[in-house]
């Protein structure tokens, strides 16, 4: 498993592909023997073994190709049974020639690396042509790639991602407690948000929301987790809330070894994300709580969600009073939304947690590959038909948001989008 460039696995402090990677990396070394890439970092071992995962740091700089340079040097002349590249398919032509027989997946997270500036149409159905497997983290995601490049249909299949169910659980009341006293929150109606603070996440769109919900119980408080490379972004979003008198506590970066613990405190999850999400991983988080979640109703969100069973889609996701309205919903009916948390747990446990993740994607590997012959170790053949027949549909309700390409043109997204 090749990770991208960019953040270490596990991330140190935040990084949704290179958390995705890393839960998935372990499930599958309890049956395989997995060799996972990815760049150094001051805090972490140039070389982790756990059991049968070997995880490998190497020298990234700013400098992709320094990267890919000092992966070579790691894997070249070994024999894997499969690679997987994880969202990046400029990486595929380079691995390729490393490794002319040995099949080779992408694990694609968002369209941001597909689409726009950052690879040009040709380049990218280049990259694809070198691949064997195409998996992306939805089903939207897959249609997605499907009305862009007719042509990558019979690698196209799809797994969903999961969640650590084990650390994302409902908290205790003292758990509960210590973390609305840390942040002083006392008795009020909490609501969370978690993710980067950029334009496409939808956060001011909230804070107009709590703030016509705040008319109906002023007792409402916003905590907001995350950070921002959008230069001033965040001090206009604080400037924001005291134009809205909203009592808005930005508590910053919270590594993800950490970040259940916001969900603990709040009484309700918001992700009102403004433009097509592949899959949304803080609502899988948030559910497996059992919180009761309002999301907007886009890309692989409507897949995880139900609306009015586990939880609260909103179609018309650009309204600040759609959200307000499902806000006041949960504040006037805190019996009837803990159910609805609570169907949301048993939902995360039954289809988003990593063993299934994990379990998925082996399944489509062993599906997709016939070993040809023992005198040629590492020489494979792809069965498209097993490809082809994949047997996934599209749920109707889902929004997939299928766009032109131009919508993730934002500098930010660089650390991909789970």
């Amino acid at each position: 498993m090749i990770a991208p460039e960019q953040i270490p696995v596990p991330p140190v402090r935040g990084g949704s592909v290179e958390i995705c990677m890393y839960e998935i990396a372990k499930r599958l070394a309890r049956t395989h023997q997995v060799t996972l890439i990815s760049r150094r970092h001051r805090k972490l071992p140039l070389v982790t073994t756990q059991g049968n995962l070997t995880i490998i740091r190497v020298r990234s700089g700013r400098s992709t190709k320094r990267y890919l340079n000092e992966v070579r040097k790691k894997i070249k002349g070994r024999v894997f049974d499969w690679i997987q590249i994880d969202n990046r398919p400029k990486f595929v032509p380079f691995i390729r020639r490393l490794f002319p027989r040995t099949p080779i997946s992408l694990f694609l997270h968002s369209l941001t690396f597909v689409s726009g500036r950052r690879l040009s149409r040709k380049s990218a159905l280049s990259c694809f042509a070198q691949t064997d497997l195409v998996v992306a983290n939805s089903a939207s995601l897959k249609t997605n790639l499907a009305v862009r490049f007719p042509s990558l249909i019979p690698k196209l299949s799809y797994v969903w991602l999961g969640t650590d169910l084990q650390r994302f659980r409902p908290p205790s009341p003292e758990e509960r407690a210590k973390q609305r006293s840390k942040y002083k929150l006392g008795d009020s109606f909490v609501i969370s948000f978690v993710g980067r603070l950029i334009p496409r996440k939808g956060l001011p769109l909230l804070m107009r929301a709590a703030r016509i919900a705040r008319m109906k119980n002023p007792n409402i408080k916003l905590v907001v987790a995350g950070s921002s490379t959008v230069k001033g972004y965040v001090t206009k979003l604080k400037r924001l809330a005291r134009n809205y008198h909203l009592p808005v506590t930005f508590i910053g970066n919270v590594p993800h070894s950490r970040i259940h613990r916001v969900y603990w405190m709040a009484d309700c999850f918001v992700c009102p994300s403004q433009q097509h999400e592949a899959f949304g991983l803080v609502n899988v988080e948030a559910m497996a709580t059992a919180l009761p979640c309002i999301a907007s109703n886009i890309g692989g969100i409507g897949e995880i969600i139900s609306d009015g069973e586990t939880g609260m889609l909103v179609n018309d996701y650009r309204s600040e009073g759609e959200f307000a309205a499902k806000l006041i919903a949960v504040m006037n009916q805190r019996d009837l939304y803990e159910q609805v948390g609570a169907r949301a747990r048993e939902d995360m446990i039954n289809r988003f947690n990593w063993e299934t993740t994990a379990e998925q994607l082996a399944k489509r590997y062993e599906s997709s590959v016939t070993i040809k012959g023992e005198e040629e170790p590492g020489r494979y053949e792809i069965d498209r038909q097993q490809v082809d027949q994949d047997g996934h549909t599209f749920p109707e309700s889902v929004h997939t948001g299928i766009h032109s390409g131009n919508e993730e043109n934002e500098q930010q997204q660089a650390a991909g989008d789970a």
